[in-house]
């Protein structure tokens, strides 16, 4: 699944190419992408609409209309796609037809992403779709003590809590191992155990290691690419995700399943607490 950097790397992207773009129709051919709303209402809420912000939240996409909030949230395959006509795939579920002579193309091989329309609102939180999702990771309400009140009381190990969208949003699998590789710590480290000062550093590497890779235009590992001409190259700078052996003591990495997940650490450099 793309994490915040994939997700802003593709908004930053379309950003340059559709900003101030109307939209002429919507064609929709899988109506299930569409949650909220009908999708009669959904397309004619949005003709004659131009794409004027392009924010995240965690791993949503928020596309700022005139008058509506456009929610995507790609989940597992979800890719958009600027072509100059429309193009026969089976799997593209959405087409928006816009003004510049673009189609711009939602594309996904699971149909598991979704889209989510709301009437313009200052506080995006209060979208329904976002009821069990925390603040950005970058927002300034996050800090370390506040990751230290929603975690310390927990029995859950570190990762998890890395993982928990409600917790701070926009963090994967990838680059939870990343953060606990930097933090010195072992993922299945006890959330209870961490300290004041751990949760200081938890929130300051995540905002490192996050902005470093958006920076590179994400990770592409298995079927990710920003799909629109962009390719992460953060996976060459991974420093225990995938990888073989540390690159700061070159102690053989270990593979082991926690919280139901593929991860990777250094026995040697991430000590459990």
């Amino acid at each position: 699944m793309p994490e915040a950097p994939e997700v802003q790397t593709v908004l930053s992207t379309l950003e340059t190419q559709i900003k101030d773009v109307s939209i002429e129709d919507v064609l929709i051919y899988y109506p299930k992408i569409v949650d909220n709303v009908e999708v009669e209402t959904f397309k004619h809420r949005l003709i004659g609409q131009s794409f004027r912000t392009f924010n995240r939240l965690g791993k949503y996409l928020v596309f700022g209309l005139d008058d509506y909030d456009l929610v995507v949230h790609l989940r597992m395959e979800g890719k958009f796609y600027l072509y100059d006509k429309i193009c026969e795939d089976k799997h593209i579920h959405v087409v928006f037809k816009l003004n510049n002579g673009i189609c711009m193309s939602y594309h996904d091989t699971r149909k598991f992403g979704r889209m989510y329309l709301y009437s313009k609102n200052d506080d995006i939180h209060s979208y329904a779709c976002f009821k069990n999702v925390g603040y950005d990771y970058m927002d300034p309400r996050v800090n370390g003590m506040y990751f230290y009140h929603c975690i310390h009381t927990l029995k859950r190990n570190l990762k998890s809590c890395l993982l928990d969208q409600s917790i701070m949003a926009g963090i994967g699998n990838i680059y939870a191992d990343e953060i606990c590789f930097a933090l010195g710590l072992d993922p299945r480290s006890r959330a209870c155990k961490l300290s004041k000062k751990d949760c200081d550093k938890i929130v300051l590497e995540t905002r490192r290691i996050l902005q470093g890779a958006t920076h590179y235009g994400g990770t592409t590992i298995r079927s990710y690419t920003s799909s629109l001409g962009v390719t992460g190259r953060f996976q060459l700078h991974l420093k225990v995700h995938g990888q073989a052996q540390c690159k700061v003591c070159h102690h053989t990495i270990k593979k082991l399943t926690v919280s139901q997940r593929g991860t990777y650490l250094c026995p040697k450099c991430q000590k459990r607490k």
